[in-house]
């Protein structure tokens, strides 16, 4: 009798009657695939990038192969979040696949650089979809306590890419061509469509859509022009001219429009009610700030490691490996160490660990050996992984299930704006300290070589100074500098080392900025509950959500 009241138990029931729960384990194979195989395509057409080039020339549009992918992937992601709350997980995750595979097929299929550009910005809008998309689900399907241990390990996916990336592509490229880095995502797009189509149920629509419109346009126009206008600053135009000056202008008059359209909206893609959130604004500050640092050392340590160290750029490569790897691990055991010891703990420890890590980097010189360098890189990213995972978490934790798409994209939209500004404004703060000390060190020198070899200098110390540390990069790059300067190279190096300890320093700001906002987060605690009901919801807590599909 026991027996049977308890197979007849409510939980029971509706777990019998749940499609999600029966189909878990399928659902979590597709989200795994799908979050490898895009997350892999960020770190794998890197490597392909001198064949492209090679092929269809187009050197000065390199950038924007990644530019291009970054601008898009970067504004869909708020916008997917809201209309997966709005319409369903199931149609907009598929949708962002199926643009995904299509903009893939048409990368590998490009004739010429202008059209690769064009479609790895399509590509990007898939892959803005997919990546905040599985953080959602996997915070409508499990309970506080299992969403950490989850999210660590799509953490450590995501980590785990970055670390494999490279060699993947650099095989596919020897292999066979730079088209199959693009096409290979095709038959395993496929299958992360089918897993997840069968697995997640349709959606009941309960009444009309209303879509924010002007929202989206006014968000997208600001947020391109700000990415532009970063992107573009210090380097392709000074940061006075009338071009950066312009797209800041039209920024910030989006951006305010934007703030009053969502004020006004009925279904707004970002509430602003949400920033009077402390747990909302804190949690995403400190998502800001750690990227800004996050970029500081994975932008600017390879380039510390092959100018000052004299490493290859395979070798230097490696030296990033214990960051990722150490990431993944701290991802992983992130998720149990919460439990024990509490979000804002755990987030300030993180912080301070990758402070530590910055420190340790900002005393870094000419006699740095590999194994020390490896060895700071596993305090970042110790650090980060301590830190990464919970900030969506802690985002869930706090904030009612119907509206667990925004903020968990928001997470993801308000990093990738920190990693932006964070290689902007640290490479402008290492090309301010360039020139200074260029001008004070190597320009009276270069003055008294002939003027065919010093005036094309002086003009590279004051309009483009990170040209001259190429020199230092390879042998390749040292043999074609005039015979006069390759005395001088102590001077550039040492230029260098000054100007990227600046760099590391104002990473470290950053990152201890992070770390007094955490002292400000809430006191969130992971629950054995799924997400946070709205009031008056009269769903079971392990049924799914209606909008999650």
């Amino acid at each position: 009798m026991e027996n049977i009241q308890k197979a007849a138990s409510p939980k029971d029931l509706a777990e019998a009657a749940s499609p999600v729960l029966k189909n878990r384990g399928l659902l979590l194979t597709g989200l795994i695939i799908a979050m490898l195989f895009g997350a892999l395509d960020g770190t794998i057409v890197g490597t392909a990038m001198p064949r492209i080039v090679g092929e269809f020339g187009g050197l000065g549009l390199m950038t924007w192969l990644t530019t291009a992918y970054m601008l898009t992937s970067t504004v869909i992601v708020p916008i997917a979040g809201k209309l997966a709350d709005l319409i369903g997980r199931r149609v907009i995750y598929v949708t962002g696949l199926i643009i995904f595979i299509g903009a893939s097929a048409l990368c590998g299929l490009s004739q010429n650089m202008t059209e690769l550009i064009l479609f790895r910005g399509l590509q990007g809008l898939g892959g803005g979809i997919m990546m905040p998309m599985a953080m959602i689900i996997i915070g409508d399907l499990f309970t506080g306590k299992q969403r950490a241990k989850w999210q660590g390990v799509f953490g450590a996916i995501f980590g785990l890419s970055s670390v494999i990336g490279p060699q993947v592509g650099g095989w596919i490229v020897d292999a066979w061509n730079w088209r199959w880095v693009f096409y290979i995502n095709l038959p395993v797009g496929v299958l992360a469509v089918i897993l997840i189509s069968i697995a997640l149920p349709k959606h009941k629509s309960t009444g009309k859509v209303k879509f924010d419109v002007p929202g989206i346009i006014t968000m997208i126009v600001g947020v391109v022009s700000l990415l532009l206008a970063l992107t573009f600053g210090g380097k392709d135009y000074p940061w006075g001219s009338w071009q950066i000056i312009g797209l800041f202008v039209l920024a910030v008059v989006s951006l305010v429009s934007f703030v009053f359209i969502e004020s006004k909206a009925q279904e707004p893609i970002l509430p602003v009610r949400l920033f009077k959130n402390r747990t909302f604004s804190t949690i995403n500050g400190v998502g800001f700030l750690m990227a800004v640092g996050m970029f500081g050392a994975i932008m600017f340590v390879p380039l510390f490691m092959q100018g000052i160290v004299g490493i290859s750029a395979s070798a230097s490569g490696t030296v990033m490996t214990p960051l990722m790897i150490t990431m993944i691990i701290a991802s992983v055991v992130s998720g149990q160490l919460i439990q024990k010891i509490g979000v804002r703990r755990q987030m300030l420890m993180g912080m301070i660990v990758m402070a530590v890590g910055f420190i340790f980097l900002s005393t870094m010189g000419i006699s740095t050996t590999k194994l020390i360098a490896s060895s700071y890189m596993i305090l970042l990213g110790l650090g980060m992984g301590l830190v990464m995972p919970i900030l969506t978490l802690a985002l869930q934790e706090s904030f009612p299930k119907s509206e667990l798409g925004v903020v968990t994209s928001s997470s993801q939209f308000f990093r990738q704006i920190g990693g932006t500004f964070g290689m902007t404004i640290l490479g402008a703060i290492m090309n301010h300290k360039s020139t200074i000390l260029l001008e004070q060190n190597l320009e009276p020198v270069v003055k008294q070589f002939p003027a065919e070899v010093g005036t094309p200098l002086i003009d590279m110390i004051h309009k483009n100074p990170q040209s001259l540390y190429s020199s230092l990069l390879s042998p390749e790059a040292m043999a074609k500098l005039p015979k006069e300067l390759i005395d001088k190279l102590p001077i550039i190096k040492d230029a260098l080392v000054s100007s990227l300890h600046q760099v590391f320093i104002y990473g470290l700001v950053f990152v201890i900025l992070g770390a007094i906002l955490t002292l400000f987060v809430g006191n969130i605690k992971v629950s054995d509950r799924k997400a946070k009901k709205t009031e008056g919801d009269g769903e079971d807590e392990n049924q799914m959500p209606a909008h999650m599909v």
